[in-house]
């Protein structure tokens, strides 16, 4: 999983193996995990992460 940016404490990462989804970004911090689609950009999935981060998050794919 290539990790392809840091910011803060954030990695933003993809599996290269995932065949049939719609493009979509993996974000982890510490023991938090969300995943976002890309086209149009909104959360698909989330793990341990507040509202409030999953807005910040939402901005900085956006």
């Amino acid at each position: 999983m290539p990790t392809i940016l840091r910011i803060g404490p954030y990695r933003f990462f993809f599996y290269s193996n995932e065949d049939g989804e719609p493009a979509h970004i993996h974000i982890q911090r510490e023991r938090m995990l969300a995943k976002f689609w890309l086209k149009p950009v909104a959360l698909a999935s989330s793990t341990r992460f507040s509202p409030k981060e999953l807005r910040k998050l939402q901005i900085l794919v956006s």
